[in-house]
Parts: C-alpha cells; structure tokens; sequence
C-alpha cells in the first residue's frame, strides 16, 4: 500500500468516526485496514459525509460494516 493510500484510509477512518462520534474511538482504527478495503472504505466514508445525521441503527451498522472490513 502506496504512503498516499494509507493516509487517506486514516483520514477517512477520522473523518467517520468524528462524523458519527464514535465513542470508542480505539475499536475502529485505520492500520486495521489495508489497500483491498480503500475501495469499500471509500464508498462509506461518502455515503457517511453526505448525510446530515444518523439513527443509531445506521451508526451502528456503519460500525458493524467497518469492523467486518478489517484486516484479520
């Protein structure tokens, strides 16, 4: 993973849990993820900034979502 990728993925990382304020920042952190999850990452962080607010289903399943796209 390219240096620009990796910084992207944290920005979008922060920029989501900001957004959703995320209270346990620690459980979704961006060196869990990896080139092959710029793509979905991506898709989520738009979908994520381009709405002004969330149910907490919504957050949650965002979390959810990004806790099944981590490395293993």
């Amino acid at each position: 993973m390219s240096q620009t990728e990796k910084q992207e993925i944290e920005q979008m990382i922060e920029d989501i849990k900001r957004k959703l304020q995320v209270v346990n920042g620690a459980a979704v952190k961006a060196e869990d993820y990896g080139s092959g999850q710029y793509d979905e990452i991506k898709a989520i962080h738009n979908m994520v900034m381009a709405k002004p607010s969330f149910s907490v289903n919504e957050m949650d399943a965002i979390v959810n979502e990004l806790g099944a796209l981590r490395n293993k």
